[in-house]
């Protein structure tokens, strides 16, 4: 789960680079660990890139020497290749003679090993471990050997790639934004008033001041240029699987990944999350004393869980909101620390309380584990644990850090031993069918996570899936 940003302004305006780095800060939750841009310099492309966050890297004056009418950017949280700056996005590639190029990617490739064996033979090779570059370099040498015209070069990738991937692609006369046949990971195009704007979440959108114009449909290829914006769409259905030629926008965007003032496959999040709540408050036959969402994330259920039951919404916990995400920290060590500085109880708040907790998902159960103890510490009378999604109980590998099943709580432990280890009164999820009704689902969603039902497939045997995006 990453990130990604495409600027392209007409009348050479200046100001893409900046407005770049506004995109990528708007959209910040989707990757802490790097970030990067690419632009155009006269008739040459070029790339900074940093460990760290937006704000630390893009400083005013790093990008007063970014001038240029066409930018790319990234966000990346890490799911193929270790945490390195070579790893980090965009990547770019120049080639003998001719012009050079950039990309920027969201998602993940399941054949990326045999990928680049197969790159390899062809005297294509790798300087990194990350999919991004595999990507770029492929479609490069798809442009300049066998000399294919960008879109079929593109439409060439969609047969030969298996994964998620939401892309930007940068050139010195073009930016080229496309998406997986799947619709995976989400893609948006807006309107500026002097160009056009790509992101994968329209509150990048908002902040940038750009017209929504809709979703990059899956499969779909967007041109910008001087000319300006063109679409090529491609018959998605020709190269999705049998066994799910539909869609399969990851549902677990809705749940936690997207800000909640973002509209994300045609759903507003907010909305969506406050119906999570409504129908957990429904599965209860008592009023608590409140109801206390673990923030951000769960703000919104736990919002519709209180005005479904009754119960007053209160904010118990307060965040620190300069400590990044918890669940797409790299490692558990970090992991461990960042849950103490993270959150804090309200002094006094939680004193002989009976009250509903609410989160979003519970994934290895680490922050929640040592949540329980700090309310419990707090007074609280009692706690009943409700999970605004399913039990996660298989690997994602199309963008999210869930590498194996030995690291998911729920497919080591029953419910009631989850509750056990928890130290919490009662503890309930949200059914898969009440998920799939507030969704409205057309079959048009993935939910491999929960049901391991993966419609693009797993990683090829032996492959070991590393915290590409």
């Amino acid at each position: 789960m990453c990130g990604i940003v495409g600027i392209y302004l007409k009348n050479s305006a200046p100001e893409a680079g900046d407005l770049t780095a506004l995109g990528l800060f708007a959209q910040q939750h989707r990757g802490q660990e790097s970030c990067g841009i690419a632009w155009c310099d006269g008739s040459h492309l070029q790339v900074r890139k940093g460990m760290g966050l937006v704000k630390e890297v893009f400083t005013p004056e790093v990008l007063t020497g970014m001038r240029s009418h066409c930018a790319i950017g990234h966000v990346r949280y890490p799911t193929q290749g270790g945490c390195t700056l070579e790893n980090a996005q965009p990547h770019l590639v120049e080639t003998l003679g001719g012009p050079l190029y950039a990309l920027a990617s969201n998602g993940d490739l399941v054949n990326y090993p045999r990928l680049r064996t197969e790159m390899g033979r062809l005297g294509i090779y790798l300087s990194t471990t990350n999919d991004g570059e595999a990507i770029v370099k492929l479609l490069v040498y798809l442009l300049e050997h066998e000399k294919a015209n960008t879109i079929s070069a593109i439409r060439s990738l969609y047969s030969q790639l298996e994964g998620a991937y939401s892309t930007v692609f940068l050139t010195p006369e073009q930016l080229i934004a496309f998406r997986d046949p799947y619709g995976i990971r989400p893609m948006n195009v807006g309107e500026l008033p002097d160009g056009w704007a790509v992101s994968s979440e329209t509150c990048a959108m908002d902040v940038l001041r750009a017209t929504h114009i809709r979703e990059v449909e899956p499969g779909e290829i967007l041109i910008f240029s001087p000319s300006g914006m063109k679409s090529f769409r491609t018959d998605a259905r020709f190269f999705r699987s049998e066994h799910h030629p539909g869609t399969a926008h990851c549902v677990f965007e809705l749940i936690y990944f997207a800000r909640p003032d973002s509209f994300q496959f045609g759903q507003y999040v907010y909305e969506i999350r406050q119906q999570l709540g409504a129908a957990l408050a429904g599965y209860d036959d008592f009023v608590p004393d409140c109801v206390v969402p673990v923030p951000d994330s769960a703000n919104f259920i736990a919002q519709g869980y209180a005005k479904a039951s009754g119960a007053p919404f209160e904010l118990g916990l307060i965040r620190n909101h300069y400590v990044g995400r918890t669940f797409i920290k790299p490692e558990q060590t970090f992991r461990d620390e960042s849950v103490k500085q993270k959150f804090n109880p309200l002094t006094g708040f939680f004193r002989d309380k009976r009250i509903v907790l609410v989160d979003d998902s519970i994934v290895r159960g680490t922050t929640l584990r040592k949540i329980v103890s700090m309310i419990r510490g707090a007074g609280a009378r009692e706690i009943h644990l409700r999970i605004g999604s399913p039990p996660v109980r298989h690997p994602c590998f199309y963008g999210i850090d869930t590498p194996t099943y030995e690291e998911l709580i729920a497919n080591q432990y029953s419910v009631a031993e989850i509750r056990e280890r928890l130290q919490v009164d009662s503890l309930k999820y949200l059914a898969l069918e009440d998920l799939k009704r507030i969704v409205t689902d057309r079959g048009d969603h993935c939910y491999c996570c929960f049901d391991g039902k993966y419609p693009v497939g797993k990683p090829e045997a032996g492959q070991k899936k590393e915290t590409s995006c």
